[in-house]
């Protein structure tokens, strides 16, 4: 396994106020005990071939990769016209993430709009995700889906945030271009146990992130439900360093070993700054040291 990082603590100065650069990011994070670093469509500047062998060259010289490329297409809206150009940006990630030498791409449902039914919500988001297949193979990338509660930009939450949509989603796509992004946190977040989860889908996860959300003190589910419909995380949660909060990390990395589970991990914590980072850090290095030798879920790249 490999350990890469997200910089949830920067995550509006790269994106909404750009006070600093995808530049400004991988310089800080060369002095954390990571292997790679996991970006956000968000933090880039243009996709021009020469602006992105800039990135790689800075992730190069910095002896990090770039593995996993986190992007939030939205394939619950109800126009035709607005899903076509969600897929078509979709795919415009996916020559990103082979750009960098990354393998994985995120892909998500959508969000959960109130007018939109089950049913034709979930026939959206999988004809959506399958028009994306073949450049997927094309590229050697394997799309992934989060179980995920929400973009830190939109207005209602994930529409596959509960597992049962979750899994009749992955059930429906079945490709070796296409897995599951396992995040414990968000499970809990769901309302339900990330450990039940992980055992219905542990043969496609293809990487996970690794976190420890949890409620501020005096609030509970109930309270985040009455949040829904508002822009961006809720201000209730917290993000704490990994392994310190409600997940059970060593369970988590016993089951995904019994799988033969040797992708990357993913750090998505540390609001309050790198020094959660790296804690968190050395804390899951030593649970992904015994996995080190066990067979890959997915094929190496070529």
């Amino acid at each position: 396994m490999k350990l890469a990082a997200f910089p949830k603590c920067f995550m509006d100065q790269l994106v909404v106020n750009c006070t600093m650069t995808i530049f400004d990011w991988i310089e800080m994070a060369a002095e954390l005990p990571v292997d790679g670093l996991e970006m956000y469509s968000g933090f880039f500047r243009s996709f021009d071939p020469h602006y992105l062998e800039r990135v790689s060259a800075s992730l190069e010289r910095h002896h990090l990769e770039m593995p996993m490329l986190c992007c939030s297409p939205d394939f619950t809206w109800p126009d035709p016209g607005q899903r076509r150009r969600e897929v078509q940006r979709e795919k415009q990630m996916v020559a990103v993430t082979a750009a960098l030498g990354g393998r994985f791409c995120r892909v998500l449902s959508g969000q959960r709009r109130p007018e939109i039914s089950l049913a034709q919500g979930i026939q959206w988001v999988v004809e959506c995700i399958t028009e994306l297949l073949d450049d997927a193979e094309r590229k050697n990338v394997v799309l992934v889906i989060e179980n995920h509660y929400k973009d830190n930009y939109w207005q209602h939450p994930e529409f596959a945030q509960k597992s049962d949509v979750y899994v009749e989603i992955l059930e429906r796509v079945n490709s070796a271009c296409f897995g599951a992004q396992f995040d414990p946190s968000n499970a809990i977040l769901a309302g339900e146990d990330p450990i039940g989860l992980l055992e219905r889908i542990k043969h496609r996860v293809a990487t996970m992130h690794a976190s420890d959300r949890q409620l501020v003190a005096g609030h509970s589910l109930a309270d985040l439900r009455r949040m829904e419909g508002t822009t961006g995380y809720a201000s209730i949660l917290s993000h704490g360093v990994v392994g310190a909060g409600l997940n059970d990390y060593p369970r988590i990395f016993e089951i995904l070993r019994e799988v033969g589970f040797d992708g990357w991990v993913s750090i998505e914590d540390g609001v309050n700054g790198l020094e959660e980072i790296r804690r968190s850090a050395e804390f899951l290095r030593p649970l992904m040291q015994t996995a080190e030798d066990t067979p890959a879920t997915y094929p190496p790249t070529d």
